[in-house]
């Protein structure tokens, strides 16, 4: 599924659209559609813990969300051998918005109790 970015991706604002492919129930790859040298691996946030935050106005214009919008939140993750020590990024969560296709990343308020980069293990059950 393509995705038009409408808020620029931190460091990559020439990225303008992607296209999102399920790897597994807990996985996506997110590819750029003008050079296949730009991926990300995303996860879904829920998966491993709970996780919460508003959508800004601005945003929200802009992703034109409106009470029927399908919308999908992923976080950007550091793939690391072994997976358990991959690295999240809950600060800067990516959302998706299905039913018009298109995508944003919203950068989280600093006080925010979400971390730029948190392992994986940190919420695995031992």
């Amino acid at each position: 599924m393509k995705f038009d970015i409408v808020v620029p991706i931190l460091g990559f604002d020439d990225l303008k659209e992607v296209s999102l492919e399920k790897i597994d129930d807990i996985f996506m790859l997110m590819k750029s559609t003008q050079n296949p040298h730009i991926s990300f691996t995303l996860i879904d946030p829920f998966v491993l813990r709970e996780y919460d935050f508003e959508v800004p106005q601005k945003i929200q214009e802009l992703l034109e969300i409106d009470k029927t919008s399908n919308l999908i939140t992923l976080n950007i993750v550091l793939i690391q051998t072994p997976i358990e020590e991959s690295i999240v990024n809950f600060a800067a969560p990516m959302v998706f918005n299905t039913s018009n296709h298109k995508a944003a990343q919203i950068v989280l308020n600093e006080t925010t109790e979400y971390g730029v980069a948190e392992r994986i293990s940190t919420f695995l059950k031992k």
